[in-house]
């Protein structure tokens, strides 16, 4: 049976709205839960984009059961890799064991305010492998020294450390990074229902491990209006993954999409309250491979009568899939 997640969008909510979001989906019967961890909105319509490992750290206090997990975080730029896994290390143990570290090769949306500079996809690659290396270094304890082509650590330990170590997953969008998710990762994530993706996962080590999907969804009672929601907050998300990672703000994405209707995102997005249509989309993941589908609903406003709508309608339909 595939495991049913929620997401809490930073992009759309503040902080003190996503934990009571999350609060809300543990308490709806989700199975999990991922938080996107951005610098910036995508569009400025959306309006939002709190720290989210604050959010994390508060969302852990105020649930008992619902896992946790970044969706996802780059630790090569914004942050380094040796206060990413201090980070996700409290973090298991705030959560009592229920978080899950993904981690990707990020976007320049996100990245680029510390002026490094933004490196092409084979370097971010190659920073991302180095910086998987030095968290499982950390999470095994004892001092850690590395002198790398992009990293250094000095003499660095984590002095609070779980019984076991967060499982770290890997974005993947292509080749390259279904080869490196393969090798490095414990559970492999992607965006786009893609059985090719996951075959690839496979081929280099992935097999049997958790494959962890996302899937935005517009509910409302009016299909119309679901729609032009989706359209003025999501539209970026037909864009292309090699486009989305390398524009820089949230105006570069209001260009890129200046001519996408809302009937092109209705395509990609379920609209409105037909629960088969998000049935049928969720399956596109299962039939690809997915074991498990975090739910975005668009519209940070509009979580509380999704969430009700998921427990009384939705979570039941997709249990039977």
């Amino acid at each position: 049976m595939v495991h049913i997640g929620y997401t809490m969008m930073t992009e759309q909510a503040g902080p003190r709205a996503l934990v009571g979001h999350v609060v809300g989906a543990e308490r709806a019967g989700f199975d999990f839960s991922v938080i996107s961890d951005h610098y910036f909105p995508w569009l400025d319509s959306q309006g939002h984009s709190p720290y989210a490992w604050s959010v994390l750290g508060a969302a852990a206090q105020a649930t008992s059961r619902i896992p946790l997990m970044t969706y996802v975080t780059c630790p090569t730029t914004r942050y380094h890799p040796a206060v990413v896994a201090q980070k996700a290390a409290t973090m298991q143990l705030l959560s009592q064991g229920r978080f899950r570290l993904g981690l990707g090769a990020g976007e320049n949306l996100n990245e680029h305010v510390v002026g490094a500079g933004w490196p092409g996809v084979r370097v971010r690659h190659e920073m991302l492998e180095e910086a998987v290396a030095i968290i499982r270094a950390l999470f095994a304890g004892g001092y850690v020294n590395h002198h790398g082509a992009h990293f250094d650590v000095e003499n660095a330990r984590l002095w609070d450390l779980p019984d076991i170590p967060p499982p770290i997953g890997i974005a993947v969008s292509g080749p390259h990074s279904c080869e490196l998710a393969g090798r490095l990762a414990d559970l492999v994530i992607a965006t786009d229902p893609e059985s090719e993706l996951l075959d690839a996962f496979d081929r280099h080590g992935g097999r049997n491990k958790p494959r962890v999907g996302q899937l935005p969804v517009c509910y409302d009672t009016d299909r119309e209006r679901a729609m032009e929601r989706a359209h003025d907050q999501f539209r970026w998300t037909v864009g292309p993954w090699p486009v989305n990672s390398e524009l820089p703000g949230p105006s570069s994405f209001a260009g890129a999409t200046a001519y996408v209707r809302p009937e092109d995102v209705a395509e990609a997005v379920p609209c409105g309250d037909d629960v088969e249509a998000v049935v049928e989309a969720v399956r596109a993941y299962t039939d690809a491979g997915f074991t498990e589908v975090a739910l975005i609903q668009v519209g940070g406003e509009h979580q509380e009568p999704f969430l009700d709508w998921s427990e009384k309608t939705l979570l039941p339909a997709l249990r039977r899939l």
